[in-house]
């Protein structure tokens, strides 16, 4: 072998090459929530489907949750189950940050977007002050949220199965009630928020009453961008050498920690990043359309609501998590014709399919893995006489 091919960098792809491969994803997922923003969203609207617009809205919020828990349950099989604490903390905060920031900059709560931040993409421009504000409070919202992630996976991750359960299950409803005891019932006087504080204000949040007034920014276009932004980062995790420790430790806690993995911190980011996009989904669910935030509406139930999907979907698949956040956000619609049956019907059909297919929807697999369609296969031949 010559020299020459020993020079190091000799095969590495050039500088142009790396930086396009590297944020054509990130591009992608642009394209696809501008895509929904401005083409399916109009459609559905002059089709007369506004319903079918507010449920794939839903499903993109829904998507986040159940992906960013994945991270934690399923790529390090922990178990967490005060997932909704974190979406709650990421919700106040940017609701908090809009409703304020807005009453300071623009004079008034009210809705100041642009094409991206209307249900049905018109507005004065297509990016606007108003949208750069709320885009803020959702990175505020999840760094807030990871903050808090990362105080509680500290030292509660030292713990294990039902031990962890436990302290997440307590987290989310100390958060709850702080929330719905600590913060008033009634909102900053509008014509003194100017001379108030910054750290007075989050003392009046709407306290049991919830926080209502805020202005509904949310849309296909951030509900769809920041889902795909959740399940490509979670990509990047699972074939990173950081996915190898997460899944090392879901296999075999003992044997990662013998291999020299650091469980402990490793599971604390997994936990950190998860609490993370929960943030920032909270975020999206506080400025939707007919929302009003109520932090008794994200306890423990809607914390059940988000396992289910992951569990539904195959603990450590991304896939399989989006799939079901699909699924259940859909079926509970289609059930509303037989309202006194309802839960009954979907409680039925959650269990008969934990009993045909125990491991979820897609297992540990992706769909977009060959062993993915060859099991398929398989199972199609199995099924023909």
């Amino acid at each position: 072998m010559s020299g020459a091919n020993l020079q190091p960098g000799l095969h590495r792809p050039s500088t142009p090459a790396a930086i396009v491969r590297a944020w054509a994803p990130v591009l992608g997922c642009l394209v696809l929530a501008i895509v929904m923003q401005l083409v399916v969203g109009p459609l559905l609207v002059r089709m007369g489907q506004d319903f079918a617009a507010k449920l794939l809205l839903d499903i993109g919020t829904n998507a986040i949750l159940a992906v960013s828990l994945t991270m934690v349950n399923g790529f390090t099989g922990q178990f967490s189950i005060g997932h909704a604490a974190f979406m709650a903390v990421g919700g106040y905060v940017a609701a908090g940050i809009t409703y304020y920031g807005s009453y300071r900059l623009f004079g008034s709560p009210d809705l100041a977007a642009g094409m991206l931040s209307t249900s049905t993409g018109a507005g004065s421009g297509l990016f606007t002050k108003g949208d750069g504000l709320f885009l803020g409070s959702i990175f505020a919202g999840g760094l807030v949220a990871a903050g808090c992630g990362y105080l509680v996976g500290l030292p509660s991750l030292r713990l294990k199965g039902d031990y962890l359960a436990i302290v997440t299950l307590g987290f989310g409803e100390i958060v709850r009630v702080l929330i719905q005891t600590q913060t008033t019932d009634t909102l900053y006087d509008p014509d003194t928020i100017a001379q108030t504080p910054a750290w007075e204000l989050p003392k009046y949040l709407g306290g049991a009453l919830g926080f209502s007034g805020l202005p509904s920014y949310t849309s296909l276009f951030w509900a769809w961008l920041f889902a795909a932004l959740t399940i490509l980062v979670a990509y990047r995790i699972k074939a990173s050498t950081y996915g190898r420790a997460f899944l090392s430790i879901r296999e075999d806690e003992i044997a990662s920690e013998a291999m020299g993995v650091d469980t402990t911190r490793y599971k604390v980011r997994a936990f950190t990043i998860s609490a993370f996009f929960a943030g920032c989904a909270g975020a999206l669910f506080a400025h939707t359309v007919g929302v009003q935030l109520n932090a008794g509406e994200l306890g423990f139930a809607k914390s059940f609501d988000i396992i289910i999907m992951v569990v539904l979907g195959g603990m450590g698949s991304i896939s399989g998590a989006f799939f079901a956040a699909i699924i259940l956000t859909i079926l509970p619609e289609l059930l509303r014709n037989v309202a006194e049956y309802r839960m009954v019907a979907y409680a039925t059909a959650l269990i008969l399919m934990m009993l045909v297919r125990p491991e979820g929807l897609l297992g540990v697999r992706e769909i977009w893995e060959k062993r993915t369609w060859r099991a398929i296969a398989r199972i199609g031949r199995r099924g023909t006489p």
